[in-house]
């Protein structure tokens, strides 16, 4: 499979000498997977910088002054009315992170900290979370030099953001908790003095800072999204080869039909999928075809579209949270004021990412039905059952089609949404959170089925073509090409599952994208 990764803006990895600056206002998806992926330098402006200073030194007067301030001087959730003395006011943050981190079970992905990490730099980079700038900069330095915090995938609701896993990020700040330094997990101090960076402490209002917003499951939901859009992209190219497979009626992929309605999704699904089938013999008008098709095959680009509609407005909200102050406290230097709030709450983001993981599981049941189509006999055009010239004595790829029913019954369940199943905390303080971090978990585990269900739908239409006598369309072609790479066609059975797996990772790895848009051009 294709080693070099080439970004969507035509960023290569080994041409990586500007780094990427975050000053508040313009992290998008595509950094972020650079940073997080591809271990691209991050920058503070200058006048972010400057920002960050004007607050702190806002939040030092009021200190001063005696002002009481939650979670600088005051207790947090059930014990906000407690005022605290000088004293505990600089222990209180130590403790803060120690009792916050309380999560459980496997580390997340290193991708995933790094993209919170990130996230919450970009937050300080607005200058109204309060903190010293050694505390950003430190995490700065962390992604510059390669030191991630380990950290329990589980733990967070949420809302007050991701504490739990935040708190693990915050132990570094006091040289504590456990890092990934050049490819080993060491203790924080350990992984920190080796990559030469200060441990900052924690001072007022600096461990807070740190973990009160929900970056992890942005990081996450901001991943997810970049990587849906390229697997809805081998959707419309695993449609068009099924299409062609089935002999299908062209006309309900003309756009002028979707510009009619109007759904932009629609719209660019059905430009997508004739992208691919562009140059077939089928677009002659001398082969045989229905007059009308299944709604499995007709209805394909507006189902797709509808996911990339789906995706558009999350990816709005996902890049609104990523430049967004996500926090609590939010100071504001300019008006001398501080204002207390939900700035952390994750529903803005766990709840149109809910519906993106069900629409990930609507276009899977859709691929598995095509396949369906292929391996019926009553439905195939003339195609052989279950896609094997030796039926009886063989099965073909009937048993390929239970695999991937089982995989979208996992979907499915998957799909019940997270961001309505709050359950209170906090002695009721907490009385409804976002569950968004629930949301960020199940939706990578729904694209993890899609990868298979869709290498299957790949891996019947290849086996398909290969039994039809015309020539399809370019882009057609050149996905069949590819996946002739790495599985045979099936003249007699073998086990398939090391077929199934080996497709699975072929679409993860997008090949196929890659290699069909270097032949018709972008399917966006």
């Amino acid at each position: 499979m294709t080693g070099e990764h080439i970004f969507l803006d035509g960023y290569k990895k080994e041409d990586q000498n500007m780094p990427i600056t975050l000053n508040g206002q313009s992290l998008t998806i595509e950094k972020l997977e650079r940073i997080t992926r591809h271990g691209e330098k991050v920058e503070l402006d200058k006048e972010a910088l400057e920002r960050i200073k004007v607050c702190r030194a806002m939040l030092e007067e009021k200190i001063k002054a005696r002002e009481i301030m939650y979670g600088v001087n005051t207790g947090i959730g059930e014990f906000s009315e407690v005022v605290l003395d000088d004293q505990q006011v600089e222990d209180f943050q130590k403790y803060l992170i120690y009792n916050h981190a309380a999560g459980i079970g496997d580390p997340a992905p290193i991708e995933y900290v790094r993209g919170a990490m990130a996230g919450r730099i970009n937050v300080h980079a607005h200058g109204n979370s309060g903190c010293r700038p050694e505390i950003t900069q430190t995490l700065v330095d962390m992604l510059n030099k390669g030191v991630t915090p380990v950290v329990c995938q589980k733990g967070s609701v949420g809302a007050c953001g991701d504490l739990a896993p935040m708190s693990q990020i915050g132990l570094l700040m006091m040289g504590e908790g456990e890092a990934y330094y050049q490819g080993k997990i060491m203790p924080g101090k350990e992984a920190l003095d080796k990559a030469g960076i200060p441990v900052p402490g924690l001072k007022a209002r600096d461990g807070l800072s740190v973990i009160n917003g929900s970056n992890l499951l942005t990081a996450m939901s901001a991943l997810h999204l970049y990587d849906i859009n390229r697997w809805l992209k081998q959707a419309e190219i695993a449609g068009a080869m099924t299409l062609e497979a089935l002999l299908a009626n062209l006309k309900p992929y003309d756009e002028r039909l979707h510009m009619k309605r109007g759904f932009a999704g629609a719209i660019r699904s059905s430009r997508a999928i004739l992208k691919c089938i562009g140059g077939s013999d089928l677009q002659t008008g001398k082969m045989k075809i229905r007059v009308q098709d299944a709604y499995s095959m007709r209805s394909s680009p507006q189902v797709i579209g509808a996911a990339h509609d789906a995706i558009a407005w999350a990816k709005k909200q996902v890049e609104i949270e990523l430049n967004g102050v996500g926090d609590n406290p939010v100071f504001i230097p300019e008006d001398k004021l501080t204002l207390t709030g939900a700035n952390f709450q994750g529903t803005p983001v766990s709840l149109p990412m809910d519906m993106v993981g069900a629409a990930v599981t609507m276009v899977s049941v859709m691929s598995e039905r095509r396949m369906n189509r292929l391996n019926n006999p009553a439905l195939s055009a003339g195609l052989p059952a279950f896609l094997t010239k030796g039926a009886g004595m063989f099965s073909g790829l009937m048993l390929s089609q239970y695999t991937a029913d089982t995989l979208i019954v996992e979907q499915r369940i998957l799909s019940a949404p997270a961001s309505i199943q709050s359950i209170p905390a906090a002695a009721d303080q907490e009385d409804f959170v976002s569950m968004g971090m629930n949301t960020a978990i199940k939706t990578g585990q729904i694209l993890d089925n899609a990868y298979g269900i869709l290498g299957i739908e790949f891996m019947a239409a290849a086996q398909a073509l290969d039994l039809r006598e015309f020539s399809p369309g370019k882009g057609v072609q050149k996905a069949h090409e590819i996946i002739r790479k790495y599985v045979k066609f099936l003249d007699i059975d073998r086990p398939l599952y090391p077929d199934h797996t080996r497709m699975k990772e072929l679409v993860k790895s997008c090949e196929i994208l890659e290699e069909v848009e270097g032949k018709v051009g972008s399917l966006e």
